[in-house]
């Protein structure tokens, strides 16, 4: 379990903690304000197991994803779960305080997905597929927070859709639908509401990344027509998102967020590494100078942070894995691999 552990190294008795401090005036669209990052290294600690599998946590669960990809293991405090599919590879494991979600695919990927589901307060699974009431797709975004489950479905004209699981009631619903030649990935659940990265299929594709509710994408304001890659709603008026400022290099991207006050510029970030978690938003940014570590940047509504840094020589991160109250990263370095984890909160 991860509830000894602090959250920040103590910043002593004068100094108020990031999330204490005055939050910034943001500027306009066209002029975001430009925030320095400051260092906050979250208590990092080895996660269990062999750094090739994969593992997520809550705190007090522990999903792994064998390095197979063809099995994996949910352990808590007094129950575990697991099972292995051969011919088949595990697409996404995902974790928030009351569910997992472990979801399979054939390798050929022809067939819809299977999402197994497990309720970790009562200790009981269920799955989705493709003979559920909203049914599964090959492939696709699946997202999973507060005990909603996101996961594409087909749609009227080979259309894809965006399917909305109360895990609680297993009760799905068809939250909106991309338009013919489109599609979407890149899904976020937080408590502040679902967003994708709808594109079309032009070349260079033309991206737009947005909120779905009630059979409608809202395009986040303020963001440069086709340029988005991800983004995700942190509260009201909140959010936090991602551009590709040139489409030659879609792994450089850079990160901006929104807020009653304003807007803001947090820097340059790695593409597809956004992670929303306890309120907060994390992203990877690369090495930008030679001799420079890895970093994981977080963004807190007030002040953008360094909360982990990669141990010395080259070294990339993978994006970060959310279980609400805990995260952890695996970092790929040439002095060894290593996989950590931090509690939040």
């Amino acid at each position: 379990m991860l509830a000894g552990c602090t959250t920040e190294k103590d910043p002593g008795p004068d100094k108020p903690s990031p999330q204490e401090s005055p939050a910034p005036q943001g500027g306009t669209p066209d002029q975001p304000v430009v925030l320095d990052a400051t260092a906050s290294l979250l208590e990092w600690v080895p996660a269990p197991g062999a750094v090739e599998n994969t593992v997520t946590t809550n705190g007090t669960w522990f999903l792994t994803v064998d390095a197979s990809g063809e099995a994996y293991r949910l352990d808590g405090p007094d129950k575990s779960f697991g099972a292995g599919e051969a011919g088949t590879r595990i697409t996404n494991a995902l974790l928030d305080s009351d569910w997992a979600v472990v979801v399979r695919q054939d390798q050929a990927g022809q067939t819809p997905s299977t999402a197994e589901v497990t309720d970790l307060t009562k200790s009981e699974q269920f799955t989705i597929d493709a003979a559920s009431d909203v049914p599964t797709m090959s492939g696709g975004t699946w997202a999973l927070g507060g005990g909603t489950l996101v996961h594409a479905t087909p749609g009227p004209g080979g259309a894809g859709c965006v399917a909305t699981v109360d895990l609680a009631s297993q009760k799905s619903s068809v939250t909106w639908c991309a338009a013919a030649k489109h599609g979407f990935n890149a899904g976020h659940v937080t408590a502040a509401g679902t967003t994708v990265l709808s594109f079309d299929d032009a070349k260079p594709s033309c991206r737009t990344v947005g909120s779905v509710a009630d059979d409608q994408l809202v395009p986040f304001p303020g963001v440069p027509e086709c340029a988005a890659w991800e983004g995700a709603e942190l509260g009201d008026d909140e959010a936090v998102w991602s551009v590709i400022p040139k489409e030659s290099d879609v792994d450089a991207a850079e990160f901006f967020a929104r807020d009653e006050d304003g807007y803001f510029d947090l820097g340059p970030g790695t593409s597809g590494t956004l992670v929303p978690c306890d309120g907060a938003a994390y992203f990877v940014r690369d090495p930008q100078l030679a001799g420079e570590p890895a970093k994981l940047m977080r963004w807190d509504g007030s002040s953008v942070t360094v909360v982990y840094e990669a141990p010395p020589g080259q070294s990339f991160l993978d994006a970060p894995r959310c279980g609400d109250a805990a995260l952890v990263l695996t970092a790929h370095a040439e002095t060894g691999d290593q996989q950590v984890m931090a509690a939040l909160g």
